[in-house]
């Protein structure tokens, strides 16, 4: 049993809106809630907040803030964020930033805790990117720093995508430590540049990913000493991902979670996980890799 964060609001679906017509997986979000709560012991559910505006503008350019909220993004900027932003997707966009910021609230209460949604962590500070409009990471980090209800953020990022939203937006800052370990070669082009980051060649697997992880993870850790790891834990390096590079089994993403989850157990760290990324047309299939990331974690952690 871990807090879950959730909101209906996470699940908007294309046909709500005719104007929202993309690629992007909509579905995914009720599925994984649905499927946690059929476990022996499911998650305790929270409703996600909406983030206040101003925290937001904390970290985004206000005139892209504004651009959002009053659903005006430019069309440039939609193409690159991916469709359209709606008034419903900049209410989304709102709570999936205050779920990853109540998550953190609750694993720092009782050790582990997932936002059903967020990992947005293509946003820049002008504009949104890759399926991400906020940067809920990035902004849920800044204002926990700012309540000084942590001292120091890590922030792991192992989606198949480089988190380069996150990397740009904290590079300087001395309180966050932002690690990506991603595919070489995969999205976005231009790489930005994290605390640490591991890139890997299209088709590596379960060994090299886990060996790489082992080296990289554990070190930077006791270096930044963090008391807060917030998780961008997309499973999309899943070889049967449609946007991913590489070759991970079910196995090996659950390798990977078990080794997330026990670092931060063994060193007494709270850790929260944003759902990441994960494509294919099987949203089942999709949905069930999250929901058991979660209860990897979960598992890992509370043992």
């Amino acid at each position: 049993m871990f807090p879950l964060v959730h909101h209906q609001d996470y699940s908007l679906r294309q046909d709500q809106d005719a104007r929202v017509i993309s690629r992007f997986p909509w579905d995914k979000y009720t599925l994984v809630r649905d499927l946690l709560r059929t476990d022996l012991t499911p998650p305790v559910e929270h409703e996600a907040p909406l983030m206040p505006e101003e925290w937001v503008k904390a970290i985004h350019d206000p005139d892209y803030v504004g651009e959002v909220l009053r659903a005006e993004v430019p069309p440039e900027k939609a193409r690159r964020i991916g469709f359209p932003v709606t008034h419903a997707l900049a209410q989304r966009a709102l709570r999936t930033s205050g779920g990853t910021w109540m998550a953190a609230r609750l694993a720092l209460d009782h050790g582990y805790a997932a936002n059903g949604a967020g990992g947005s962590h293509h946003a820049l500070y002008e504009t949104g990117a890759g399926y991400c409009i906020f940067n809920d990471l990035a902004i849920a980090a800044h204002r926990l720093l700012t309540e000084k209800r942590v001292r120091h953020v890590l922030i792991i990022d192992l989606d198949v995508h480089q988190g380069d939203g996150t990397a740009s937006l904290f590079a300087g800052r001395e309180d966050v430590t932002t690690f990506s370990m991603h595919a070489e070669k995969n999205f976005p082009t231009r790489k930005a540049i994290s605390s640490v980051d591991v890139a890997l060649p299209d088709g590596a697997g379960d060994d090299a990913y886990i060996d790489a992880l082992e080296h990289y993870l554990p070190l930077l850790i006791d270096a930044c000493g963090p008391d807060l790891i917030l998780y961008q834990a997309g499973v999309d390096p899943h070889g049967e991902d449609r946007l991913g590079r590489l070759a991970l089994t079910d196995i090996g993403l659950a390798a990977r979670d078990s080794f997330v989850g026990g670092q931060a157990r063994r060193r007494g760290i709270a850790l929260a996980s944003a759902l990441g990324g994960g494509y294919g047309d099987d949203q089942h299939a999709v949905a069930r890799r999250h929901a058991d990331a979660m209860r990897v974690l979960a598992m890992s952690y509370y043992g």
